[in-house]
């Protein structure tokens, strides 16, 4: 194999027992190839989408129907960031379950914190560039959120919508970080944690002295397990998106009664479920960002595993950090389904 940047990328060697797909999950790969995918069709997005809230909705519909193969590149867009969404939760997961968040991998487990931070605002903010009546719920309730934060929420909100409700600013604004503000954050985090975890030694195992077996493999052969996950990975994707087209609806209609949808995005229901509780400041921002901090302050606040139980699925010695994290991805479970089977009337 000819010796490129792509193949300096990856160790020279990495321990076989590791490198197994049921230990890892490609998630790491898989995440970096759909972001690559959503690269390459928002690019091609962009030369038919209009920023503007007359033209937004019909431009998506232009794409949809009338450009060649715009239905396809736009369906690959949407499922991709789907997916993408997805695979960094199971990629936290997993780095929270192996213990992989170990001395000194805790700064790579923030920064992957914050990238999948990053990849949920993405969403969000490419969710509301459809401009139509579906996204009713994230455009005014999931704003009007902001509103609650005390003594900074209205100044928050306006710099957020660009006034005081939402307009043409607010489209504008979306499609700015869209394009230019999260996609630099999450480059600019995407590369600072894969250097990362070169300089941490790779993915996490026990020392030499301490392993089962010491048995390794090249990287050459990490990189053909990697491109034939890509190959079917992508298959399964461009299936997806020729058969399952992405949602579309009607143009959002100034100074009309808007009766759009009024399911938040999938990823957001969890948090649609807390604000049937009550205060919309506790249940849907204090809650939210209590869990986020739980998260981000796991390599710090619960026991760090032992280097000898280090490249295993649920080692003994984070048995706190796996019971908390359990219970949170349960909990957001199960107020997604219960949202889903009893929506908003």
């Amino acid at each position: 194999m000819r010796h490129n940047f792509f193949y300096h990328l990856h160790p020279p060697t990495i321990p076989k027992k590791q490198a197994r797909f049921r230990y890892t999950l490609g998630a790491g790969g898989l995440a970096v190839f759909l972001s690559l995918i959503l690269l390459v069709t928002g690019i091609l997005e962009m030369f038919f989408y209009v920023p503007a809230v007359e033209q937004a909705a019909e431009s998506v519909q232009t794409i949809a129907y009338l450009v060649p193969y715009g239905d396809l590149i736009r369906n690959l867009h949407f499922w991709a960031a789907q997916f993408l969404l997805v695979v960094s939760g199971v990629h936290l997961l997993r780095v929270i379950f192996t213990g992989a968040y170990t001395p000194p991998r805790h700064l790579n487990t923030l920064i992957g914190l914050g990238l999948g931070i990053t990849v949920v605002l993405m969403d969000f903010t490419g969710y509301i560039l459809r401009w139509d009546e579906g996204i009713f719920w994230a455009l005014v309730t999931g704003t009007n959120l902001v509103k609650t934060i005390p003594l900074i929420g209205n100044t928050i909100y306006r710099i957020l919508v660009g006034g005081v409700q939402p307009g043409s600013a607010t489209l504008i604004r979306f499609y700015a970080w869209h394009i230019f503000g999260l996609t630099l954050v999450s480059v600019v985090l995407g590369v600072w944690h894969i250097f990362r975890v070169r300089r941490d030694g790779g993915i996490a195992a026990p020392p030499t002295s301490q392993r089962e077996s010491r048995k390794r493999i090249p990287r050459h052969t990490l990189i053909q397990r990697e491109v034939l996950a890509m190959l079917l990975a992508g298959s399964a994707l461009l299936i997806l998106s020729i058969f399952s087209p992405a949602p579309i609806a009607a143009p959002i209609i100034t100074g009309t009664s808007n009766q759009g949808e009024t399911l938040a995005p999938w990823f957001f229901l969890w948090i649609q479920q807390l604000l049937k509780f009550g205060d919309p400041f506790l249940w849907g921002v204090l809650v939210p960002s209590v869990i986020l901090i739980i998260f981000g302050l796991t390599p710090y606040i619960f026991p760090s595993v032992d280097d000898s139980e280090l490249g295993r699925w649920f080692p003994a010695g984070n048995r706190v950090a796996q019971v908390s994290t359990g219970l949170i991805v349960v909990f957001m479970i199960v107020l997604t389904l219960l949202a889903l089977l009893s929506p908003e009337t």
